[in-house]
């Protein structure tokens, strides 16, 4: 009860805090123009035209029918950006109340070249979103892997923006253990916990509600398996591809590999960030500057064996 009631008072006073962010529809503006307007758009979005491209590459663009089938699947799916405008602004009250130096941006709505590392950036006074990558995962522009697909929903948005502030907030690990990995991406996640409050942790994390059941169901295991093969405080390059970065699944060279998600090791940290968080009187903006060691030491992380 009394953790609930500090929540609601949180809330409140984040709810209290005045957030109006402006929307430039770039994708609009842009495939709207005719190529006779593109020295006017260029000097409007100077940032948006890498200087070296010739004029013929931007007017290609505005003119080909692949990208204009594009750009007429991203208006139907939005066709004003109202509703994500205030989930953003609600986004960034959060933001503000846990960083008040926080630069408040202005948001550019784009069609860029499907690159799903980079779906939203956040760069001090811009926040570019990526809205080709926001369509639905069974969309059928889609040709990538299903576990990438599943994250091209609207709901991932607020997620990915919050992954792209956090860049700016978490030192990178100072050593290159795998636990100095999967906790920096804990620290991540539970940013996601403070910031996307009404988020689940499938939402959070960019999971199938079944893969987080799964996880949920053999942490005991995946955590006894990295403690009997020595695997925490390895320095072993190849851990980060089979535990912590994007992947169909997960790597333990056994039969479960299959039934795994991929980035187990993000999960663990998270759940051990929890943990921390959990037994010991820390503020956020604290936790974030701790070294992994530090936060796991103090974690008490025990998983709850399986019955």
């Amino acid at each position: 009860m009394v953790s609930c009631d500090k929540k609601s008072k949180v809330e409140k006073a984040v709810e209290a805090i005045p957030v109006a962010l402006k929307v430039d529809r770039f994708d609009q503006a842009f495939f709207e123009a005719k190529p006779n307007e593109l020295a006017n758009l260029k000097a409007e979005y100077p940032f948006f035209f890498p200087e070296g491209t010739p004029d013929a590459v931007w007017i290609d663009k505005m003119q080909n029918k692949d990208w204009r089938a594009l750009y007429a699947e991203v208006q139907k799916k939005f066709p004003d950006f109202n509703k994500q405008t205030t989930e953003i602004e609600d986004l960034f009250k959060h933001f503000k109340y846990y960083f008040p130096e926080t630069v408040m941006p202005k948001i550019y709505t784009v069609i860029a070249e499907m690159d799903y590392h980079n779906k939203a950036i956040y760069a001090d006074d811009k926040l570019i979103i990526a809205l080709e990558l926001y369509l639905g995962k069974s969309h059928q522009f889609y040709t990538f892997p299903e576990y990438l697909k599943q994250n091209f929903e609207e709901r991932q948005m607020m997620p990915d923006i919050v992954s792209s502030f956090a860049v700016r907030k978490i030192p990178p690990p100072t050593e290159k253990t795998l636990l100095a990995n999967m906790i920096y991406y804990g620290k991540e996640l539970y940013m996601k916990d403070i910031m996307l409050p009404d988020y689940t942790d499938a939402e959070k994390m960019g999971y199938t509600p079944e893969q987080i059941t799964w996880s949920q169901e053999n942490e005991s295991y995946i955590w006894r398996y990295f403690i009997e093969e020595d695997l925490l405080f390895s320095t072993d390059a190849k851990l980060e591809n089979r535990f912590v970065n994007m992947a169909p699944f997960s790597k333990f060279y056994l039969e479960i590999d299959n039934e795994s998600p991929g980035r187990i090791g993000q999960w663990i940290g998270w759940q051990i960030v929890r943990s921390f968080m959990e037994n010991n009187e820390v503020s956020l903006q604290e936790m974030l500057k701790m070294d992994a060691k530090q936060i796991f030491d103090r974690s008490k992380y025990k998983p709850k064996k399986n019955e």
